[in-house]
């Protein structure tokens, strides 16, 4: 592997990490499900939003203007079933007790939260603007031959971004009592809910 490779490597590992680290809806619903669930279900949610930010990535590494122009086209439709989504989230994070949190976890729930942020982070097309003027500022997309460096480095430092996130947060989990759970998960679900209808009012 050339220096130049591993170079781009690292670059693109960090805009992985700065794509993922702004606190959003799947920060709170990482941080929210890691305290839950444990550290697994914390780090496959983000996990969700790291294959997202790599499919997106994808598209803006290899310049597939035509996909991109589709999504820009459509990005009011996919923010409202985004922002729909959220509110559903919202609500069913707010009402949820943490007694019923572990069975949900044991029956199969890791799946879904590993989708549900995958397709919250799909539902949001601004990312793939972000990543194409990330690329095009860093000069990234000039380099031959690079675009695949460019997605694994992409996804490598979103997912470390979220396996760090989730391993931190996890060290808290065994302190927290069922009253304190009940209120992070009153305060995740509000907050949940309020990007929901911010993503409703900007995509209208």
């Amino acid at each position: 592997m050339s220096t130049e490779t591993i170079s781009l490597f690292l670059r693109a590992f960090i805009i992985g990490i700065s794509i993922a680290a702004p606190v959003g809806p799947i920060g709170v619903l990482c941080i929210r499900r890691t305290l839950a669930n444990g550290k697994l279900a914390g780090f496959l949610s983000g996990l969700g939003a790291a294959s997202a930010d790599m499919v997106y990535g994808a598209v803006a590494a290899f310049g597939l203007s035509a996909i991109t122009s589709l999504l820009v086209d459509n990005a009011i439709w996919l923010r409202v079933i985004g922002g729909l989504f959220l509110l559903y989230l919202g609500y069913k994070t707010f009402r949820e007790k943490p007694a019923e949190q572990a069975a949900q976890s044991a029956q199969g729930g890791l799946a879904s939260m590993y989708f549900s942020t995958f397709f919250l982070t799909i539902t949001n097309p601004m990312t793939i603007l972000a990543f194409a003027a990330i690329f095009a500022g860093t000069m990234l997309g000039k380099l031959v031959g690079s675009p695949m460096v460019m997605v694994a480095g992409v996804f490598a430092g979103s997912a470390a971004w979220w396996l760090t996130l989730s391993l931190g947060v996890g060290f808290l989990r065994d302190r927290l009592n069922q009253t304190h759970m009940t209120w992070i998960n009153r305060i995740s679900g509000a907050i949940i809910f309020l990007f929901g209808l911010f993503a409703l009012f900007k995509g209208s």
